[in-house]
């Protein structure tokens, strides 16, 4: 079993900066890719950033120059170091990560799993 655990979140006012953490444990084989995705109230859960194991990384465009993705591939631990935080940046952010594990007879076997999400306010 795989299991992402978030933290990070919390209240801050427009233009200070928060860093999100995902650490993912458990049977793990590798991890291909992490990501953070957000979703607001009443709005679709959008693409923030990902990173492959490389460290290549895809951010979208509403947070680029002000959003930084990394891993820790030893800790099996994705960041998020947010700057310049707006309100709009305002929801709950989760954690997504993509790789495969052993299975109860060490199988390897694929996962994509979610973190049980960190909110996140901007206050103006």
């Amino acid at each position: 079993q795989v299991q992402l655990v978030e933290s990070g979140g919390g209240l801050v006012q427009a233009g200070e900066s928060l860093r999100l953490s995902c650490a993912a444990s458990g049977s793990i084989f590798s991890i291909k890719a992490m990501g953070w995705y957000r979703q607001a109230p009443g709005k679709q859960r959008e693409l923030v950033a990902t990173i492959i194991r490389v460290g290549s990384t895809n951010d979208a465009d509403s947070v680029k120059g002000r959003f930084t993705i990394s891993r820790d591939n030893a800790k099996n631990t994705v960041y998020l170091q947010m700057n310049s935080l707006k309100p709009e940046d305002t929801a709950v952010y989760y954690c997504n990560a993509e790789g495969t594990y052993y299975s109860r007879s060490y199988a390897r076997l694929p996962f994509d799993l979610w973190g049980q999400g960190t909110q996140v306010t901007v206050s103006s």
